[in-house]
């Protein structure tokens, strides 16, 4: 897929330069710094890989920083790249739980753009439960798969983002409130079917 971006990459640029009245621009005007990495102890990148792929095709700058990256190495490329944006993968289990201590030790190192969270094993709820509550400078967001990503970032970056993370926080505190009663519940359940 990278291969095919590389190839196309010369196309777009030359039809931007045909927009733009036959000159071409000297700097590269993005809608925004994206760096994406996958958390450490995890391998998996094909998912990273894609959301790059289409943020970049939409105009995005994009820093992939790969697999298996320290909590410290992704805060400091935010702040070297001034990131807008900061995306976590993970595959595997045990990257949840990365991702809640990179929300932590962002928040504790002052770091405070949209932290978008993906992955096979990621969901929602996990997000609203876990990393969300532990993110307190920035907003997080649950991205379900690399084709939502430009709509997420395009509303995190566009004028209304003040509305759109107003909502995601309305939609987050209701999922946490209904996962603190199904929790309420099987503990009520579970005691009342022992006696």
């Amino acid at each position: 897929m990278k291969k095919a971006v590389n190839y196309l990459t010369p196309f777009m640029e030359a039809e931007k330069t045909a927009a733009n009245g036959g000159v071409a621009s000297t700097e590269i005007q993005y809608n925004g710094t994206v760096v994406l990495a996958t958390v450490k102890g995890d391998v998996h990148d094909i998912g990273k890989n894609i959301v790059g792929v289409v943020l970049g095709c939409n105009n995005y700058k994009v820093i992939d920083m790969g697999v298996m990256q320290t909590c410290q190495q992704i805060i400091d490329e935010c702040r070297k790249q001034k990131a807008d944006i900061v995306g976590l993968s993970g595959l595997i289990t045990p990257s949840l739980d990365e991702m809640v201590f990179n929300a932590k030790e962002f928040s504790k190192q002052g770091i405070n753009i949209p932290l978008l969270i993906g992955g096979a094993t990621t969901s929602r709820v996990h997000t609203a439960v876990k990393i969300e509550e532990n993110y307190t400078k920035g907003q997080t967001i649950h991205v379900l798969d690399a084709s939502r990503s430009v709509t997420v970032v395009e509303k995190l970056l566009g004028n209304s983002s003040e509305e759109f993370v107003t909502n995601i926080k309305t939609e987050y505190e209701k999922v946490r409130v209904n996962h603190a009663n199904k929790k309420t519940q099987k503990r009520r359940c579970y005691f009342q079917c022992d006696s």
